[in-house]
C-alpha cells in the first residue's frame, strides 16, 4: 500500500499560475508584510499612534497602511520611533558564500 504524499498547497497553486501571476502575488504579499511590519514595529517599541508627536494619529494610520512610501518619509517615521535606517544591497549569488557582498546604500541616523 502506497503512503500518501502530502503536497504543499502553495506549490500546487503555483503550478496552475503563470510566472507573471506568481510575481504579482509575491509582490502584493511583500507590500502587505511591509504594512504589517510598520505597525508591528511601532508596537514592539511600546508606542501607540497617539504617542508619536511628529505625525497626527490619522496621518500615522494612513502611513502604516500605505503600499509604498518615500524613503525620506520612512526615515521620519523611524526617527519618531527612536530608530535609525540602514539600506543594504546584496548580491543574489547563494551558491558561493565567500563572495557574499553587501553594499550599504543609505545609513540615516
Amino acid at each position: 500500500m502506497k503512503a500518501k504524499v502530502k503536497r504543499n498547497p502553495i506549490e500546487s497553486i503555483e503550478k496552475s499560475l503563470s510566472p507573471e501571476s506568481i510575481a504579482r502575488a509575491k509582490h502584493k504579499a511583500e507590500q502587505m508584510l511591509f504594512q504589517i511590519n510598520l505597525a508591528e514595529l511601532r508596537k514592539q517599541v511600546g508606542l501607540r499612534q497617539e504617542d508619536i508627536t511628529n505625525f497626527s494619529q490619522s496621518g500615522l494610520s494612513k502611513l502604516e497602511s500605505r503600499k509604498d512610501m518615500k524613503i525620506s518619509t520612512l526615515i521620519d517615521y523611524l526617527d519618531s520611533l527612536g530608530m535609525d535606517l540602514e539600506i543594504k544591497a546584496k548580491l543574489r549569488k547563494k551558491d558561493d558564500k565567500k563572495t557574499k557582498k553587501e553594499f550599504i546604500l543609505l545609513k540615516a541616523s
